[in-house]
Parts: C-alpha cells; sequence; structure tokens
C-alpha cells in the first residue's frame, strides 16, 4: 500500500514537473493531455485521474510554485541583521530571478485563463492573498521601523502600490519591455536610504 501511494505521489510530481516547464515554454494553450503526458513519461490517462482535469493540474503547479517561494520570502523579511533597504534590494533580486525561473509566466498565464472561469479566478485570487500577507506583515515592520505616517500612507495602499509595481514590471519584462525600469529601482532605493538615514 506504501509503495501504492509513493507510486502516485512520484507520478504526480512528475506530470506537475512536466506541466511547470510546458507553462513556462508553451503556455497553457499549447498543452494538450498527450503533449504534457509525454513529457512527464506517464500514461496520458492518469491526468484527468489524478487531477480531476487539466486546469485544476495548472492550478496545482502555480499553488506549489507559489509555496516555494513565499517560504523563501517570508525567512527574508523576518531577518533582523539586515536594513528594510537591503530587504527591499533582495526582494528585487528574487524578482529577477523568478522571471528568469518562470514563475511570473505561470501567474500570468493562470490569471488570464481565470478571467472567464470563476472557479480558478477564485484560486488564483488566493495565490494573490497570500503573497499580500506576506507583505503586509513585513510592510507592517518596515513602516513602524521608518516611522512612516500610516494616514498619509496607509498599510493596505502601500502594500497594493508594491504588489502591482512588481506585476507591472512582470508584464512588461514578458513582453520584452523594460524601458524605465532601472531609473524606477534606483528612485524607490534612493526614497528607501532617504528614510534610512532619517532614522539614524
Amino acid at each position: 500500500m506504501a509503495s501504492q501511494a509513493s507510486t502516485r505521489a512520484d507520478t504526480e510530481d512528475a506530470f506537475l514537473d512536466a506541466a511547470e516547464r510546458l507553462l513556462i515554454g508553451i503556455g497553457y494553450s499549447g498543452i494538450t493531455t498527450r503533449r504534457l503526458a509525454e513529457e512527464a513519461g506517464a500514461n496520458h490517462g492518469l491526468v484527468h485521474y489524478y487531477f480531476g482535469s487539466m486546469e485544476n493540474l495548472f492550478v496545482r503547479v502555480l499553488e506549489r510554485f507559489t509555496e516555494r517561494l513565499v517560504a523563501r520570502q517570508r525567512e527574508m523579511y523576518v531577518r533582523t541583521d539586515i536594513s528594510g533597504v537591503e530587504k527591499w534590494k533582495t526582494a528585487m533580486g528574487y524578482l529577477e530571478s523568478d522571471l528568469a525561473a518562470g514563475y511570473p509566466k505561470i501567474w500570468l498565464e493562470l490569471q488570464a485563463l481565470g478571467w472567464n472561469r470563476p472557479d480558478i479566478a477564485e484560486r488564483v485570487a488566493q495565490v494573490n492573498r497570500e503573497w499580500r500577507a506576506v507583505l503586509t506583515e513585513a510592510y507592517d515592520q518596515m513602516m513602524d521601523e521608518y516611522g512612516v505616517d500610516r494616514e498619509q500612507f496607509p498599510l493596505a495602499g502601500v502594500v497594493s502600490l508594491v504588489m502591482t509595481f512588481n506585476e507591472g514590471i512582470m508584464v512588461e519584462r514578458l513582453s520584452g519591455i523594460s524601458t524605465g525600469h532601472r531609473e524606477l529601482m534606483e528612485m524607490a532605493e534612493r526614497w528607501l536610504e532617504s528614510l534610512e538615514e532619517a532614522k539614524r
């Protein structure tokens, strides 16, 4: 019984790994059950048996990828040995590595899929809520650290700004656009550095 469970888990992982590669490489509209099964090296009949639908499998890919990145982000934000400026720079470095790893493409592919599928949209929205929770916790601490006026800069507004900042960069970079991104990053860093100086 244990070996059967292990075999199933291994096969599910193979499908998830294959779907992750294909979502990055060709997008959800180009993935057929047979193409996925070939990539995974498994029987195509098991896709629906294990996951119910291709769409469910795709969302599972996003959820699994997000779990890894959220854990990494939380670990970085709870550090007390680096400043808020360094945390921001680290987070922007993560954005670059995530783009290279394909995560933003999967997230945006699934957002588009959810536009006409409320069930998918809700699960993608849950991913958004997970990221928002991480940033809310982190920026709540950073705003206290820098003495930011919360009436002028409400926490929820700051978090939304950072979320849309990141997503805007992702969309443009995936579209081959980087105009002004370096200047935007530098502007944000200068503002944070000014807060750091004022704190000292």
